[in-house]
């Protein structure tokens, strides 16, 4: 039996209902917007957003959108501020989670920040037991605050 590995797609017309489906672990739900928010958001940013199925074989395990080159009021106080690319949704799915679906779709999206010239990769998150922090500390991200919104904002050196 062969192994399958993971890839990113596209969103299409025959994958998305399957797509909106997917839902996090209830837990985790308070972490995470739907799906179907961030094809909206995507749809309604689609110069800035990225987004992409997680696929292992025929199975959608997950859901992944990346931003580029975006301003972030964050750095509002800084003289001539980079763009900022990075992670703005992860979700893999309930029965899906612990099988490295996360770490390689983060892995994806910095290598596709690496071929559009990016040298560091931004996400936020949500505070709170049982949310994703740990998870992109242990992935290299450091904390550097919180954004306006009251989300930490952690950032990834791509260059090493």
């Amino acid at each position: 039996m062969k192994a399958v590995s993971p890839r990113l797609e596209k969103v299409t017309p025959d994958t998305v209902l399957d797509a909106c489906r997917l839902e996090v672990a209830p837990e985790q739900r308070k972490f995470d917007s739907p799906v179907a928010q961030s094809l909206a958001e995507a749809y309604v940013h689609p110069d800035t957003a990225w987004p992409r199925l997680i696929c292992d074989g025929d199975r959608i395990v997950g859901f992944v959108m990346a931003f580029f080159d975006v301003r972030f009021d964050y750095d509002a106080d800084v003289p001539d501020a980079p763009l900022r690319s990075g992670l703005w949704r992860l979700a893999v799915a309930a029965g899906e989670q612990g099988r490295g679906y996360g770490r390689f779709a983060v892995g994806a999206v910095n290598e596709e920040i690496r071929r559009r010239g990016g040298t560091v990769s931004t996400v936020t998150w949500h505070g709170g037991e049982g949310g994703p922090e740990e998870f992109y500390l242990r992935l290299g991200y450091r904390k550097r605050g919180l954004t306006d919104d009251d989300e930490y904002l952690g950032d990834l050196d791509l260059t090493g």
